[in-house]
């Protein structure tokens, strides 16, 4: 991992089109801006996790699925 230190209204550059600016510190807390491409998912990294278990559910339940159908076009 980078690490990076910066202060308030100053950015970081990742490749040619995201840049990321401290907006604002208070206390424990970074508030931050994100420029990106609209092609570009953004998610805090708990919103990220909860959708990809959420993905792995539906697969699991998708592959279920086949699993029955299967059974039934086989009688």
């Amino acid at each position: 991992m980078l690490a990076l230190t910066r202060k308030k209204d100053e950015s970081i550059i990742i490749g040619d089109q995201i840049e990321i600016t401290i907006l604002d510190i208070q206390g424990d807390k970074v508030k931050l801006g994100i420029q990106a491409p609209k092609n570009i998912a953004i998610y805090r990294k708990e919103i990220f996790l909860e959708i990809k278990e959420e993905n792995k559910a539906a697969v699991q339940s998708s592959i279920n699925q086949i699993k029955e159908l299967g059974k039934i076009f086989k009688k």
